[in-house]
């Protein structure tokens, strides 16, 4: 057996000691990333179901109101009983209608899954319709995941922590919005009534770096701000 001097045992030990400073940047290099990959079973995610910031669960309603260039806007977030299979999974569809003093703005049809296991919900893509001039024009930003290169993204954690960052939706050129929570403390109040331990997310996408978003949901409801609209009514339709 052959023995090794001091001065190895010196060099042996200091590789041992830069390799952990080395792997542990590596790991905070890692963790600093947006994630893009969940490590959920798709056999997992289904169709109906709500963690603490999103309700899946068909007939619920999200009304928010606001004004932009003395115009009103409302935007109607509706649950439908529809499903869609995307990608392998039975997704629901979530209709979202915007208008501007009573004409429509866009209309997107969202497909979104619940994971039973982990409470984490998933955004597999959209379907757009814009109005102009009061003639439909198909949205540029309509994707499905697997379509094309794009994957399905996660839209809100069932537990999220200050400092997460997600992508929301992964279609290269096309929509790749990603949110970053920023706060689990916000109060807020709006015209649906007042809000305490609300999560504040921020939303970028790297098609636009300048571009920047907040968006508030409250514990039990959904979401309460976006882009200047507030939550006026909030529940399950015919209730």
């Amino acid at each position: 057996m052959k023995r090794i001097h001091n001065h190895h045992l010196v060099l042996l030990f200091t590789a041992a000691f830069l390799g952990i400073l080395l792997r542990s940047s590596t790991f905070g290099a890692e963790s600093s990333e947006w994630m893009e990959s969940f490590g959920e079973d798709k056999s997992d995610l289904v169709s109906s179901g709500k963690n603490s910031y999103f309700i899946l669960e068909p007939g619920y309603l999200l009304l928010l109101q606001g004004t932009e260039k003395g115009k009103k806007t409302e935007l109607a977030i509706r649950v439908l009983t529809e499903t869609k299979q995307i990608d392998g999974v039975e997704t629901r569809v979530v209709e979202e209608r915007e208008t501007k003093d009573g004409k429509p703005v866009e209309v997107s049809r969202n497909y979104f899954a619940i994971s039973k296991k982990t409470g984490n919900v998933y955004y597999f893509g959209e379907e757009t319709t814009e109005f102009k001039k009061g003639k439909e024009v198909k949205g540029s930003d309509s994707w499905q995941s697997g379509v094309g290169g794009a994957a399905y993204g996660m839209i809100m954690p069932a537990k999220p922590a200050v400092g997460m960052k997600h992508y929301q939706e992964h279609a290269p050129g096309k929509a790749m919005d990603r949110a970053e929570v920023k706060s689990l403390s916000e109060k807020m109040e709006v015209p649906a009534g007042n809000f305490e331990n609300c999560l504040k997310v921020e939303e970028t996408t790297p098609l636009e770096s300048d571009e920047k978003e907040y968006k508030v949901y409250a514990p039990g409801v959904g979401l309460l701000v976006d882009e200047g609209m507030k939550l006026v009514k909030y529940g399950v339709e015919g209730k």
